[in-house]
């Protein structure tokens, strides 16, 4: 498994071979407060990188969830239906999507978690 790198949108990723797994930062989670619905994509569903893949929405806002690499949702976290808080309680074990990712380039240009945590918020 590689190191969990960032996107300045506020998603983390970590690749396995070919498969990267996505979710949301701690700080993200913290900023939209309760999480009360996450809409998930469809498996086999296409994006490329910084594409809109999904929405989470909280008691506060809404907020979209930006792809950080190209590839095709290969699963989904179901878990996330029924208990959406559950990125409240653990942004970051609590993943969304895994993506087969098309452009392994891409990860390769993503933060660091010290670049990451230097950006202004």
């Amino acid at each position: 498994m590689s190191e969990k790198k960032y996107s300045a949108s506020h998603e983390w990723v970590v690749l396995e071979k070919n498969i990267a797994t996505i979710g949301i930062t701690d700080y993200a989670q913290g900023s939209l407060g309760t999480i009360v619905f996450v809409d998930l994509p469809a498996v086999g569903k296409k994006f490329k990188e910084n594409d809109v893949f999904g929405v989470v929405e909280s008691v506060k806002a809404a907020s979209d969830l930006y792809i950080p690499v190209s590839g095709e949702i290969v699963e989904t976290n179901s878990a996330l239906v029924s208990s959406p808080d559950l990125i409240n309680q653990d942004a970051e074990a609590n993943w969304i999507i895994k993506v087969k990712i098309s452009n392994p380039s891409e990860y390769n240009q993503l933060l660091s978690k010290a670049a990451y945590d230097a950006l202004p918020k």
